[in-house]
């Protein structure tokens, strides 16, 4: 049974140590699980190569492994998890509120369904961390993630929601995706050098690169949880003020660890062994880091 993770960039990816640390695990001899580059505008051409199970090319898959074996499942990233909604049309409600999915299901006769782990993932992130009141978020970025953890954190109880945003202009999918949560809550957009006021919980979608020092002191603020959904690198700017300062700080690895365990089960039928996922994922960041 072959799955993957696809997306642009990609070499990065922890997604195959999860999902072959749960493989193992779980003794699930045969089960293969790749990262493949698929730019933005390639992923109907990618589902196309593999909607006959096998690889296009005879003995090789589209990314020119080992073709041999049934397609199962895969794993989005950007730029993908909303580029697949025009491509597949059987979906969870999860995907239809985020506006954006990040699992596909392929069955033995090659149709696929959608899912959303990252919304339940990040939920649940929070609540491994943090059991204190989410009244009110704020979270940086706009994009398909923004999204979900948006909607997770309304899950979690906030009523009021605040995007900060590059360019604010362009919120308006992650706008009306969280203020069609069943709560209602108040979604409103700033600017990116905005300081936030008032939030239980600051989420972080921004790169690394565009936290500069000024901008992570401004967005700190007096804010108790901190929730950086990058692992890669690691720590980002924010995460390293964030711990400085003691505050509660859920990382992109429990992000990660969390939606990928829902995604081993969407594609073996067999829980995620999270302990184990976990150690692996915090494994691979510190040779990394220690590489660096």
């Amino acid at each position: 049974m072959r799955c993957a993770v696809l997306g642009d960039p990609i070499a990065h990816s922890l997604s195959p140590v999860l999902h072959r640390a749960a493989y193992d695990a779980l003794g699930l001899d045969g089960w293969t699980y790749d990262a493949v580059r698929v730019p933005s505008g390639g992923l109907a051409t990618f589902l196309g190569s593999i909607s006959g199970a096998d690889g296009p090319d005879g003995p090789d898959g589209p990314d020119g492994t080992d073709g041999a074996g049934t397609w199962r499942g895969l794993s989005l990233t950007m730029p993908l998890k909303r580029e697949v909604l025009d491509l597949v049309a059987a979906r969870s409600a999860r995907v239809d509120l985020a506006h954006a999915a990040n699992t596909v299901v392929l069955d033995a006769t090659g149709g696929a369904t959608l899912d959303n782990t990252d919304l339940p993932g990040a939920a649940a992130a929070v609540r491994e961390r943090y059991d204190g009141p989410v009244g009110a978020a704020v979270v940086l970025g706009a994009g398909a993630t923004a999204s979900s953890v948006g909607l997770a954190l309304c899950d979690l109880g906030a009523r009021e929601v605040r995007l900060l945003a590059r360019s604010p202009e362009r919120a308006a999918d992650t706008v009306a995706a969280i203020e069609a949560h069943a709560s209602r809550p108040q979604v409103s957009v700033g600017g990116l050098d905005e300081a936030p006021s008032g939030a239980d919980v600051l989420v972080s979608t921004v790169p690394a690169a565009a936290q500069a020092p000024d901008l992570v002191d401004r967005w700190l603020g007096d804010v108790p949880v901190v929730f950086e959904v990058l692992y890669d690198p690691w720590p980002t700017p924010l995460a390293d003020a964030a711990h400085a300062a003691g505050r509660v700080l859920v990382s992109g690895l429990d992000l990660l660890v969390h939606q990928a365990a829902l995604q081993v089960y969407a594609f073996t039928g067999l829980p995620g062994p999270l302990p184990v996922m976990r150690l692996a994922g915090a494994a691979a960041l510190a040779a990394r880091t220690s590489a660096g």
